[in-house]
């Protein structure tokens, strides 16, 4: 098998895997404005997906991890899309009322869609059932999503822009000093779960790490439900 960057494809990498990444981040992937870089965006998650057991974003569960904050419905691009509709409402509100600041729109798209680009490694159960086989053969996981983003994202051809929010908006991002746009895509990434899991659409199994003060709320469906 083909190897690209020390890691294995699992099937090539087609125009027809490229499309699908187009389909499963659409339409939040077309606000980039940059050509190129929408491009290597598309050949990083395509490049991800042919490496794991996943055949597209939208096969890989919509989960925060392994053990915590497992969507109800949706998967991971619902994720990601939503992390990128709360990027671009951030830096928009900031720049429409303090003009003089500067943030960069597209390193903000970008690495929000690419942000949890790993998840298709820490996620497939492959390796799962391999790392939970023997953990002290090579950890479990052997690197989390945060880090292996980074070497999906540089061996892409991405900047090391994004590169730098795959590790620095989870928990590997307190040990750096963090980029504007990371900030952005770090803060907008974690109100994504917390809020997402106050308004009920988490399995509250999952929630754990939120804390023992969360209390979600019951969604209309299963109030509905309820009252019948």
């Amino acid at each position: 098998m083909e190897k690209i960057g020390g890691m294995t494809l699992k099937r090539p990498i087609t125009d027809e895997v490229k499309k699908t990444v187009l389909e499963d981040l659409a339409p939040e992937i077309h606000e980039i404005k940059d050509p190129k870089l929408k491009q290597l965006v598309v050949d990083a998650w395509a490049l991800s997906c042919c490496t794991s057991s996943f055949k597209r974003i939208t096969d890989i569960p919509g989960w925060g991890g392994p053990d915590d904050f497992y969507l109800k419905r949706g998967n991971q691009a619902d994720h990601l899309r939503g992390v990128a509709r709360f990027s671009m409402l951030m830096a928009d509100d900031m720049v429409k009322h303090y003009p003089e600041v500067i943030v960069d729109r597209d390193i903000c798209i970008a690495g929000a869609l690419c942000h949890d680009i790993g998840k298709s490694y820490e996620l497939d159960p492959v390796n799962q059932t391999r790392w939970k086989a023997d953990p002290s053969a090579s950890g479990d996981p052997t690197f989390r999503h945060s880090i292996y983003g980074v070497h999906i994202t540089l061996t892409a051809g991405l900047p090391e822009v994004i590169a730098h929010i795959c590790m620095g908006h989870s928990l590997e991002g307190q040990f750096v000093t963090l980029s504007t746009e990371c900030m952005v895509v770090r803060h907008a990434d974690h109100v994504w779960w917390y809020i997402g899991c106050s308004m009920g659409l988490l399995d509250p199994k999952s929630i754990g790490i939120a804390g023992p003060k969360m209390k979600p709320r019951k969604l209309r469906t299963e109030l509905n439900q309820a009252a019948e």
